[in-house]
Parts: C-alpha cells; structure tokens; sequence
C-alpha cells in the first residue's frame, strides 16, 4: 500500500497537482487521496485506473490493482475476532441502517478520528494493532463507492455531534465529512436532538443489515462483544424501533443544517 501511495504521489507531483486537485478531477475527497498516498487506505480499482489515465502512467498504477486485490483481502481479516462475521455480511449488504448513540458510525469516520478512537482506547493497543485497526475500518468504508452501493441510513445523537473526540481539528474534519456523505444519492443521515422528550432509542445502538438475496437481520455491540440477530420476531422489533427513531430525528435537511451550523461556530 504504501509503494503504490508514493508512485501516486510522485506521478502527481510530476503532473503538478495538488492532492485537492487531483481530488477533484478524478471525483474523490482530498483527505482520501492523502490516505492513499500515505498507504493507509486502499485505492479501489477504479481510483487507480482513472489516476493512472490521468497522470500519464503508462500502466504503471492498473499493474498494481491485482495486489491491490490481494492485500484489500489480508486487511478484512485484520478485524477484530468478535466482529468479522458483521463486517463480512456488510460487504454483502443492499441496505444498513444505524442508530448511534455513543459516536458517528464507523463508516462515516474519517482517517484522524478512526486513529483517536484507536489510540485512546483503554487498555492502550499497541502501534502495530491500532494501525491494523485503521487499515480496516477504512477498508469498510469502499462499500460507500462501490457501484451499485448499498442504500445507506443513520441516525446519531445530537451530542456525539458536539464531543471534540481526538482534538477541535479532527472535530471539524469529522463535522465536514458528514455533510459531504449526507448529500450522497445513497446515504440519509438524521440527528437525534438531545432535547426529545420521548425517545424510541433508550435501548442503546444498533445496526439493521440486509444482505443481498438474504433477511434482514440485527447486530448489537457493546464492550468488545457482538451479537447478530436473526430472530424473525427479534429483527421485526428492531425494524420497528429504528422506524420510531427516525421519525423522532430531525428530518435530513433539518439534520444538515445543524451539522452546519456547530461547524460554523467552531
């Protein structure tokens, strides 16, 4: 990953672009293509096809997509024990839904706030865990530019929006990263307000999946221990209650306009 990140970063220097630039040509954020440069995130076959179209590579970054491959796969097994069955039926999935009470989910975070959260846990994970752990989360992330990609719902409470995690810099780039999602064709983001008087979600957070060609089912997580459900009549409640929730929430518009706002008075 991150030989193929310096020959991006080299053949982009040599095509005087910035990483913004570049970003914006090719349709991808410049946080990203500093990820990719930084071999901390892998590039999907299509960034590395346009890029190498683009900056003149002469098949210097398309001979690479097969590895690419390759090590996008070592990475998915790098999750933890406890969470690989979600994270393969993620991959599969058409549609996911989350209610997050305690933080933004993990497939809206950007590079920095994975890294804090990684580095602030307790008890404290080593070097090499916390970069296992960033490399792959953000490999669960391409399912938010895959095509087709699964249609995407969140609602997070208010207050996960105003706790500064990692520092006010991380805090921002995370508060800008959710209004660039949120007006994706497939994501739908909503804000719990803090000051409900009733509240459907008192439960806790969870997640509702549904695999393609297969039933919905739940997960629950809580301290570093999982749960899939596939009860029908377990599932059925959780379907019920993030439809209570959602209709609690702020609408999405309302939702982004908020957002907005807490970044203008950063």
């Amino acid at each position: 990953m991150r030989a193929v990140g310096k020959q991006v970063k080299l053949l982009r220097e040599r095509g005087g672009l910035t990483q913004r630039e570049l970003g914006e040509r090719l349709g991808y954020s410049e946080e990203l293509v500093s990820s990719l440069e930084r071999g901390r995130r892998t590039p999907q076959r299509e960034f590395l096809e346009a890029a190498d179209e683009l900056l003149g590579a002469g098949g210097l970054l398309r001979a690479t997509i097969d590895d690419i491959e390759r090590a996008k796969a070592k990475a998915r097994v790098r999750h933890p024990a406890w969470f690989r069955d979600y994270a393969r039926l993620e991959r599969e999935a058409v549609e996911v839904n989350f209610y997050n009470c305690h933080d933004v989910p993990g497939l809206f975070q950007t590079e920095r706030r994975i890294r804090a959260l990684y580095e602030m846990r307790k008890p404290l994970l080593d070097e090499e865990t916390v970069e296992q752990r960033v490399t792959s989360r953000l490999a669960r992330q391409e399912i938010l530019t895959q095509w087709p990609p699964p249609m995407i719902t969140a609602v997070v409470e208010q207050v996960v929006l105003q706790r500064p995690l990692g520092d006010r810099a991380v805090h921002r780039q995370q508060l800008e990263q959710l209004v660039r999602l949120a007006r994706l064709r497939n994501v739908e983001l909503q804000v719990m307000p803090t000051g409900r008087t009733e509240h459907a979600g008192m439960g806790g957070s969870f997640i509702l999946l549904t695999p393609k060609g297969k039933p919905q089912l739940g997960y629950t997580e809580a301290q570093s221990s999982s749960r899939l459900v596939t009860e029908t009549e377990e599932v059925r409640i959780l379907a019920a209650r993030y439809g209570s929730v959602r209709a609690q929430a702020l609408t999405m518009q309302e939702s982004i306009a908020m957002i907005e706002k807490m970044l203008g008075e950063l």
